[in-house]
């Protein structure tokens, strides 16, 4: 998976308030989808060092809102 790493970083730095609005009443906190996302910027985008469920989070939180960015 290529990431986007420019809108990646603006989407965990400036957009945060989507991602608050994306967890709402899911159960997740909005730091670890920013954590996911750090994670990635940290390591150039290897989506393949992800866990299974940091992949989760991904698909379900950031993948939507990078989509959404572009």
């Amino acid at each position: 998976m290529e990431l986007d790493l420019k809108l990646l970083r603006h989407l965990i730095t400036k957009r945060t308030d989507d991602i608050e609005r994306s967890v709402a009443g899911t159960g997740y906190l909005a730091r670890t989808v920013i954590g996911v996302g750090t994670f990635l910027l940290d390591n150039e985008g290897d989506f393949d060092l992800l866990t299974a469920k940091q992949k989760v989070t991904f698909d379900k939180f950031l993948k939507p809102l990078l989509e959404k960015g572009r």
